[in-house]
């Protein structure tokens, strides 16, 4: 054996197998295209059907009248997911998703500042409930203002390094802030540059931040301009019964929007008042509620009628149809074809009021 054989032995010796090579390019790869299947998201959200959920255990009423209920009255969710190459083209296949451009649904706004929304959106909502049930109850209770909730910020203002949207304000310096009239009617009258000091709870967290007052864009109406820390508020408000027996509590998780007032409205009636407007069935359906019981239209009504249907409901109330300026929204309607569409057994009733639905419960047989 030649110094040249040693030599090429030891060569092939240090030489990677061929077969390993392509493993690890093979496993490259496949972690590649993995990785852009199901993490590189696309510009759309998909719509499809949710839960439906028992509305009971979400509402507390310490001298609750109705203890026996017998069926379920249950609101109902529309799961939205963010779109990757796989789930869009499974969408595509899937009759009943629904894909929405990201950018129509947000219109300039951050998902997490749109979350958000739809949360305050959702306590606004309980609270209507909570007004209608009462009046229909003949319940006595007062409006009590709770702080405001930042809803919004203005880019380049100072608020914008401090604030988060969700943040509760308390406190301008030493003034308890309780509404969006005492922070305009404090910083009224101070000038550019001022200095203030905010009091917010984040979480269960209560902080302050120091920060300049700035000038604020034109006013869209007058186009004057003052100065301001650069925020979107919303009134924060609870519902006070005059009897503490009759406080009404609504714990909903993470569940938003304005869509289940209705259904609310139809739960802590329920409790409040002696007899079971259930009779026994399983109820579901959606749309918002004015505390003078007006029903209002909702969007995802045909998810939310597969949502139910699995859930095994009875009777769906549904928003009667809208017409406007711009046109009519189909709830009723679309709620109906959908039910056809999928061989649904659930009555499809018209709701036009909180009366429309508990005048139905009442003609009920029980079950």
């Amino acid at each position: 054996m030649t110094e040249n054989d040693l030599g090429d032995k030891d060569m092939v010796r240090r030489r990677p197998p061929r077969r390993s090579k392509r493993f690890v390019t093979s496993l490259l790869i496949g972690l590649i295209t993995f990785s852009v299947l199901f993490y590189v998201p696309l510009p759309f959200f998909i719509y499809m059907p949710g839960t439906a959920e028992a509305i009971h255990p979400m509402v507390q009423v310490p001298d609750e009248t109705n203890t026996e209920e017998k069926g379920d009255l249950m609101l109902v969710t529309v799961r939205v997911a963010n779109a990757n190459i796989v789930t869009y083209l499974w969408s595509l296949a899937n009759p009943y998703d629904e894909l929405q451009l990201k950018k129509d649904v947000l219109k300039g706004m951050s998902e997490r500042d749109y979350s958000q929304q739809q949360q305050f959106v959702m306590l606004t909502s309980q609270s209507e409930a909570i007004q209608a049930a009462y009046r229909k109850a003949n319940i006595p209770y007062r409006i009590k203002g709770e702080g405001i909730l930042v809803t919004g910020l203005t880019a380049g203002m100072p608020a914008e390094k401090h604030l988060q949207t969700g943040d509760k304000i308390l406190k301008a310096d030493d003034k308890e802030i309780l509404s969006s009239k005492d922070l305009l009617s404090y910083i009224e009258g101070k000038q550019e540059g001022d200095m203030i000091e905010i009091t917010y709870l984040r979480g269960d967290k209560t902080m302050k931040a120091s920060m300049p007052l700035g000038v604020l864009p034109p006013d869209k109406d007058t186009g004057k301009r003052r100065v301001g820390i650069g925020i979107s508020l919303a009134e924060m408000q609870s519902v006070q019964a005059e009897k503490e027996d009759k406080q009404v509590v609504i714990k909903a998780g993470e569940i938003g929007g304005p869509s289940a007032g209705l259904m609310f409205s139809l739960e802590i009636y329920n409790q409040l008042t002696p007899g079971d407007i259930t009779k026994g069935h399983k109820i579901a359906g959606t749309g918002t509620i004015n505390p003078d019981g007006t029903v209002g239209v909702i969007g995802g009504i045909k998810h939310k009628i597969i949502a139910a249907d699995k859930e095994g409901a009875e009777i769906f109330f549904a928003p009667q149809d809208l017409k406007t300026d711009k046109g009519t929204i189909y709830n009723y309607t679309a709620a109906v074809e959908r039910a056809k569409e999928i061989d649904s057994k659930m009555k499809i009733v018209p709701v036009a009021t909180m009366e429309d639905a508990l005048k139905y419960l009442e003609s009920l047989p029980p079950k």
